[in-house]
């Protein structure tokens, strides 16, 4: 990958190939990880698939290069965008919320590499019972986790070099290995598992079977990091959306093949959301006599799991401690060990982690325990793209003159409003469909579900808020340099700051959190409200 020499939006003068481009999107986004849960749904999962692609990928694709060169001489990511747009608090909201999907999802994807675990065996149905064991699975994502925590907290020099294989191995070989098993099966006259009579078009009257696929969204949930690079391709305007269409294409057709593939070979019934992907290989490899590559695809799996993990490990929490040294957090979070490393916030996470992988003994099984999970991170994360995209929008009336070196549209906001917007509608209505349960997995109780996914919602959100109220002046770490809001300016420096995005701010002109970002600022309060 190209990303070692290219780091920044503004660029290094090493440019971007657009199909590297498009390949690294691929990369980011696609995870095997969640294509059972779409696989019962036979061939109208492509529906959903091409639905989500168009609604969510492609919007957010389009709506995270304009802000992210918009702001590519600034710190603050979603933080910068939105508080922008809406104020510091709303703002921190936005970047709290990054952070925590990310705490959520690591249980979420370790679960899935313990059952890659067990899969090494070479007895199917002794492997499959240790799969489903809560306690195995417990114990092993709390192993894992707490293990490549204490790795981030040693530095992540190594981890990158793990990283740039571990999607290789654990991920696009696999995917296109999947694919080739499943044409293979069906023209040497395999059984054709999947109910074909589905059609493509779902039957949109039954809103539980809507329940599972606003899970997708989650699936293509990422593709705005790829943002920072919207500067590091040759004529950003015309090649990088012609490289988020070409990624984004790539990526329907790998879930889309990918997921026919393990419904020929498993039927819809006996789909289950955590082991499926790997009793898919399986049963491919026995009906071709390959029983001994079994164990080989669950180590790439595995390696795919464990690669990805130490990469986010140490990620999201880096924006959050940026932010958090601006002065938006306690300095106990702006800790961080002799290398720099966030030591106190990756040890708060790993306490998040510990505290949520216990739901595995109140849950009625993993396979619950992963939905539920799944479904609480796709709130979350939705709720961070509806500020995103709205902000979007806002920022061409509050910011109309600033330079904008990828924008969605030459002449007007006509089409900012409908990119965006659809990517706001989509991610709106997959919001209200994550809350109903789900009638193809049993999840228990009712009440454990939409006691979970409420009252995790609002304790999440409520945090930020509480946090935010709270701080004091004597936050803001020494030096943080965080450059101020264009609102926080005074009139004539904003129309200044607003003619340009190349000239960095220096040190000493950042603002504190109180002196702008405060609630009672007077250039504010209607913002903040």
């Amino acid at each position: 990958m190209a990303t070692s020499k290219s780091t920044t939006a503004t660029g290094t003068g090493f440019k971007l190939s657009v199909m590297t481009l498009a390949i690294m999107n691929v990369t980011a986004v696609v995870s095997l990880r969640g294509l059972p849960s779409e696989a019962v749904y036979g061939p109208s999962s492509a529906f959903y698939y091409l639905f989500a692609a168009i609604v969510f990928l492609i919007p957010t694709a389009l709506v995270a290069a304009e802000l992210a060169a918009m702001f590519a001489d600034k710190q603050g990511g979603v933080f910068r965008w939105v508080g922008e747009a809406m104020g510091a608090r709303t703002g921190f909201l936005a970047i709290w919320l990054q952070w925590i999907e990310s705490t959520i999802w690591y249980p979420t994807v370790l679960t899935f590499g313990a059952v890659s675990i067990a899969f090494i065996g070479m007895h199917p149905t002794a492997d499959m019972a240790l799969a489903s064991n809560k306690m195995y699975t417990l114990i092993v994502v709390l192993v894992i986790y707490w293990a490549a925590t204490f790795i981030a907290l040693k530095g992540l020099g190594w981890v990158g070099k793990v990283a740039k294989i571990g999607g290789l191995v654990g991920t696009i070989i696999p995917a296109g290995l999947l694919i080739v098993l499943g044409i293979i099966y069906l023209s040497t006259g395999g059984h054709n598992n999947m109910d074909m009579s589905q059609g493509f078009f779902p039957d949109l009257t039954k809103f539980d079977n809507l329940v599972l696929a606003s899970g997708i969204f989650l699936f293509y949930a990422g593709m705005e990091m790829m943002g920072i690079h919207v500067m590091d391709v040759k004529n950003p305007s015309k090649n990088y959306p012609k490289a988020i269409f070409i990624g984004s294409a790539i990526t329907v057709l790998i879930f889309v093949l990918g997921t026919f593939s393990l419904g020929f070979i498993i039927p819809a019934k006996d789909i289950n959301l955590t082991q499926s992907l790997l009793i898919g290989f399986d049963n491919y490899f026995h009906y071709l006599r390959m029983s001994w590559a079994s164990p080989i695809i669950a180590i790439a799996l595995m390696f795919g799991v464990l690669a990805g993990v130490l990469t986010w490990v140490a990620g999201p929490s880096k924006g959050i401690f940026t932010v958090g040294k601006a002065g938006y957090l306690p300095p106990f979070f702006q800790k961080s060990n002799k290398i720099g490393v966030q030591r106190n916030i990756l040890l708060i996470q790993g306490a998040v982690v510990t505290l949520l992988s216990l739901l595995f003994v109140v849950m009625p099984s993993v396979q619950s325990f992963y939905q539920i999970l799944s479904q609480l991170t796709v709130l979350l994360y939705l709720i961070m793209y509806l500020l995103m995209f709205a902000s979007a929008i806002i920022l061409r009336y509050k910011m109309p003159n600033i330079v904008r070196p990828f924008k969605v549209g030459k002449v007007g906001n006509g089409l900012i409003w409908f990119v965006a917007g659809l990517g706001f509608c989509g991610s709106l209505l997959a919001f209200v469909l994550s809350f109903i349960p789900p009638s193809q997995i049993s999840t228990g109780s009712n009440t454990v579900w939409f006691s979970v996914l409420v009252i995790g919602c609002i304790v999440v959100v409520a945090a930020p808020f509480i946090i935010y109220a709270s701080r004091k002046p004597s936050w803001q770490a020494p030096g943080a340099g965080f450059q101020p809001f264009h609102w926080e300016l005074p009139k004539n420096a904003s129309a200044a700051a607003a003619a340009t995005v190349t000239a960095p701010a220096t040190p000493s002109a950042a603002a504190t959190p109180t002196a702008g970002a405060a609630g009672d600022a007077t250039n504010n309060q209607k913002t903040e409200s």
